[in-house]
This record gives C-alpha cells, sequence and structure tokens, in this order.
C-alpha cells in the first residue's frame, strides 16, 4: 500500500512524540510548517498548557515577509524572547515529523541564537 507523504509525515511524528516530552523547568518546543506559515509553541505536556507561542502571521513578522526561510528565522528569535519572558532557558526541540531542513533549520538555529538552549 502506496502512502502519502502525509501519512509518512504523520508517523514520523508519533515516533518523535513517543520519545519527546515537555515539562514545566524543560518545555518542548513544537514547530509546525504549512506551505505559507511557520508556527512556533512551547508546551508543557505535564500539564497541557502553552507557555508561549509565536508564528509568522503575527503583525511583527508580517512587515518582514521577504521569504519563508526569513519568516522563520524571524519566528525562532521571537519564540526564543518570549521563553525568555516565560523564565525558560532550555527546551526540548520537536520537529513535528518535518526534516530537519530548511525554514525547521532556520527556526531551530535562530531560536538558539537568540539565547534557548537544546
Amino acid at each position: 500500500m502506496i502512502k502519502s507523504k502525509k501519512d509518512k509525515r504523520q508517523k514520523a511524528r508519533y515516533k518523535i512524540r513517543k520519545r519527546v516530552s515537555g515539562t514545566k523547568e524543560m518545555p518542548r518546543l513544537a514547530v509546525f510548517r504549512s506551505n505559507k506559515e511557520i508556527y512556533a509553541q512551547l508546551i508543557d505536556d505535564d500539564s497541557s498548557s502553552t507557555l508561549a507561542s509565536a508564528s509568522s502571521r503575527e503583525k511583527i513578522t508580517a512587515k518582514d515577509k521577504a521569504n519563508k526561510v526569513n519568516q522563520a528565522k524571524l519566528v525562532g528569535k521571537l519564540i526564543a524572547e518570549r521563553a525568555k519572558e516565560a523564565g525558560v532557558s532550555s527546551v526540548v526541540f520537536d520537529r513535528g515529523g518535518f526534516l530537519y531542513h530548511g525554514r525547521v533549520k532556520a527556526l531551530a538555529d535562530s531560536a538558539r541564537e537568540a539565547g534557548l538552549n537544546f
């Protein structure tokens, strides 16, 4: 049976989530990438709550929409700033089944440069 690209990503996502879990001290940095936008959330899995979030749909990043990789860099910087405000310095990275390449890698690298440890 031929699986679609979406099914393959979902399978990889489940595999990652089996191993990766966030806590209050070290939340999970979850990334979702659509065709047009990119989203990042800091999630505490113990209490099932979102500590901080950032996306390329916000007004801060909307004016700098040069290309998708630059948007991802801005979102990574923004999520790192919001993590510091929430008192978080280190996170567990959850790529959400997407390849660690391109926009996902750009977001992760800019979050690291802005001060998040993972």
